[in-house]
């Protein structure tokens, strides 16, 4: 049977506002981690952020939380080697993960940052959900199936983010929203709403942001 996969309807004013504040407070930079052993305690839930090199990782952690410079964005595909790690308040934990796919660096740096991807993913017992970032100019490609299979294999659950919408006209937009829901009938793990947001126009940001401060 076909899964649908809607937008994520907007929410209500009172659990906007909510979200609002909870991103308006403290958002503070913790740690950069490049090694399993180098994980936060886990003590309280968590988000993480993952897609391809230059999706608009660092941009949209940077909407969401209000503050331009917190994540830091390049041009560079495969900069971010690391997982990062936000405070979020004493509420949770914002997870920038290791951008996946061309990344300009070493045979041997890509392999070693892969691995710290796929063991932080399999065995983080309070994280919550992923966000599977998608350029909405280029709709899920074969690097992002490899992904979502391997959150599959973990019991993660995923949900889309479609980024840089303010790129593409509606009628584009429509067509990539199509190929995505199509390619997510593949994967069990993916949750069955998608997000569509433009970090330069703020677009979708206050959705993701109750999406996130509503997960326990």
């Amino acid at each position: 049977m076909k899964v649908s996969f809607p937008l994520a309807p907007e929410p209500e004013a009172e659990a906007a506002e909510a979200a609002r504040k909870l991103f308006a407070g403290p958002v503070d930079f913790v740690s950069r981690v490049v090694a399993m052993d180098g994980l936060l305690p886990a003590d309280r839930p968590e988000v993480c952020f993952a897609g391809r090199s230059n999706v608009g990782k660092s941009s949209l952690i940077n909407a969401l939380t209000g503050r331009n410079g917190l994540a830091r964005a390049s041009n560079t595909p495969g900069r971010t080697q690391e997982i990062n790690y936000f405070a979020l308040g004493q509420q949770a934990y914002l997870v920038d993960l290791p951008g996946y796919g061309f990344a300009k660096a070493p045979v041997a740096v890509v392999a070693k940052w892969q691995a710290l991807l796929k063991n932080y993913l399999a065995g983080r017992p309070t994280l919550r959900r992923a966000f599977a970032l998608i350029d909405a100019r280029h709709g899920v490609k074969d690097v992002d199936h490899e992904i979502m299979k391997l959150l599959d294999r973990s019991a993660v659950p995923f949900q889309v983010v479609l980024t840089k919408i303010d790129k593409i006209g509606p009628q584009a937009l429509t067509a990539t929203i199509a190929q995505v829901e199509e390619a997510l009938q593949k994967h069990p793990a993916a949750y069955p709403e998608l997000v569509v947001t433009s970090s330069d126009k703020g677009k979708g940001i206050a959705t993701l942001r109750a999406i996130i401060a509503g997960l326990d």
